[in-house]
């Protein structure tokens, strides 16, 4: 079986393939302090508590985190050094041209996003990765990642928000009972899940007024689920798109 991990700013998501299946996940909080050996308790853990430790043929990383990218490497080089491991990083292939000013600056995550994407749906198409940040990913006819948008993710911005004003509290992200709050909480839930869905729907539109008809719009990280519904232009939900490029990648690679 092959191990994917995917080392976000926030989580931690890592996956477990048979094949093109993926069998098991776990999603971890991202810490960066966290050592190559505190990793590796957690993921042998893990995988031991599947019944899974001796199956693992190979093993791929990706991270936006560049200490964390570290202990990973040495997490791998110490615990998993006997079977193939591919890390995201330059020099490795992953069949994805990009087309940006300077594409060293973008993250392993999204390449791994348009490379999954491309192979899933074809393209051109429009990844929406619900993160830390909101990423808007864009992939060319051809396969390319010719750039995208960047936002403030959902949970920041409610913390920045409950931060900041002193009478509003962060609140639970749910369907209030309408748009019009009738109380602060369900004000809040109210500006906080439809604006989000707006903001999604106006972008995509955009960058897909852009690219042109055909194209496929894909939601994909953590909390997609929270405006999935709400949203009208996403077309599809793939939950482990940056796992799918992670095995793909190693297909390439190994």
């Amino acid at each position: 079986m092959l191990l994917t991990i995917d080392v976000g700013n926030t989580q931690t998501v890592l996956g477990l393939f048979d094949g093109e299946n993926l069998v098991e996940h776990w999603r971890l909080a991202t810490e960066p302090r966290r050592t190559a050996d505190e990793l590796a308790l957690l993921v042998n853990g893990l995988l031991e508590h599947g019944g899974h430790r001796e199956s693992i043929a190979g093993v791929s990383a990706c991270s936006t985190v560049p200490r964390v990218l570290n202990e990973v490497r040495a997490m791998c080089e110490r615990w998993f050094h006997h079977v193939p491991v591919v890390i995201v990083e330059p020099g490795i292939r992953t069949g994805v041209p990009v087309l940006t000013d300077n594409p060293k600056e973008v993250g392993a995550d999204r390449i791994m996003n348009t490379l999954a994407a491309f192979n899933l749906h074809g393209g051109p198409a429009v990844v929406v990765d619900f993160g830390t940040s909101t990423n808007f990913d864009v992939v060319s006819a051809r396969g390319e990642f010719l750039g995208g948008a960047l936002a403030p993710g959902i949970e920041i911005s409610v913390d920045a928000l409950a931060a900041r004003a002193a009478q509003l509290l962060k609140v639970q992200i749910a369907r209030p009972r309408s748009v019009i709050g009738k109380n602060t909480v369900e004000a809040l839930q109210s500006g906080i899940l439809y604006g989000f869905a707006a903001q999604i729907d106006g972008i995509a539109e955009r960058i897909v007024a852009e690219l042109g008809p055909g194209a496929t719009v894909i939601a994909t990280g953590g909390l997609a689920p929270v405006v999935l519904e709400e949203c009208r232009r996403i077309d599809v939900h793939e939950p482990w798109l940056t796992l799918i490029g992670l095995r793909l990648v190693f297909e390439r690679n190994a």
